[in-house]
């Protein structure tokens, strides 16, 4: 499928939590990379601490500082080496762990470029979809490399007034960049979360940016995907998860199909 970018404005709109039970319960084979610079939050929350210490994108940025030449046969055996398997021993829903400390974010800046390649390539050569979460888009050392290549970025928010306000910018600063970098507005959208007395329509109204998908305010299942426990697929949640896989295969369809469009359709 693709390379899905999450993202948000500021406060709490669930990002990490979102992009966990996307991956918990996409169809095919997926990584989750915590590649928020603030630092990633699944092994203490939703792993409750049951990883190992050097494992994770903290020890790839360490080989490159390193000098090893992470590029090619060799990143990809680096890659595979840190992913922790989320539902073992099938290895179809992989977790790249993040940084634990929000200090160690000024080491990963000369590795974004070479994941947003890599990432890229797996679609093709493995099989696999990546889901990015890039927390915050008003932090120190954000992703730009990951966000401005990914096939769609995906700004979280909550529908409600404040959630809207604080994506104004958000939402001005990624279209900027993409139409930069010669991508167009076209891997924009939004994605909702919780509760809000706004409607989808309004939303994506007044951000001038459509709405891919909803997640409902369920706090049992948003606490386990964020502090441990058992998930119920069953939950709203997780089902509005599953259902927003198809919507996010359609929106990226359609922009691959804008960008190279089939002649014989045109002929």
């Amino acid at each position: 499928m693709a390379v899905i970018a999450l993202t948000s404005a500021k406060g709490s709109p669930g990002v990490t939590a979102a992009a966990l039970a996307l991956t918990l319960t996409w169809p095919g084979r997926c990584v989750l990379a915590e590649c928020d610079p603030a630092g990633g939050s699944i092994q203490a929350g939703y792993l409750a601490g049951a990883l190992p210490a050097d494992r994770g994108i903290r020890e790839l940025a360490v080989a490159e500082l390193r000098g090893d030449d992470l590029r090619g046969e060799d990143l990809r055996r680096h890659w595979w080496g840190q992913l922790v398997d989320l539902h073992p021993p099938h290895r179809q829903r992989l977790l790249l762990p993040g940084i634990t400390d929000p200090a160690q974010s000024g080491t990963l800046r000369p590795v974004w470029e070479k994941f947003a390649e890599f990432f890229a390539e797996l679609e093709g050569t493995d099989q696999c979809d990546v889901i990015v979460d890039c927390g915050r888009i008003a932090t120190p050392n954000p992703p730009w490399p990951l966000l401005l290549s990914a096939d769609l970025v995906l700004l979280t928010l909550r529908p409600d007034l404040p959630g809207m306000s604080a994506a104004v910018p958000a939402v001005r600063a990624l279209r900027t960049q993409l139409t930069e970098q010669g991508a167009g507005a076209g891997p924009l959208a939004l994605l909702l979360t919780g509760g809000g007395d706004q409607s989808s329509r309004t939303v994506a109204r007044e951000l001038a940016t459509p709405v891919v998908a909803t997640l409902p305010d369920d706090p049992r299942t948003a606490t386990v995907l964020s502090r441990g426990g058992t998930v119920r697929t069953t939950s709203a949640l997780m089902r509005a998860a599953a259902g927003a896989h198809a919507r996010i295969a359609g929106h990226v369809t359609a922009r691959r199909d804008a960008q190279h469009p089939d002649p014989a359709a045109t002929s």
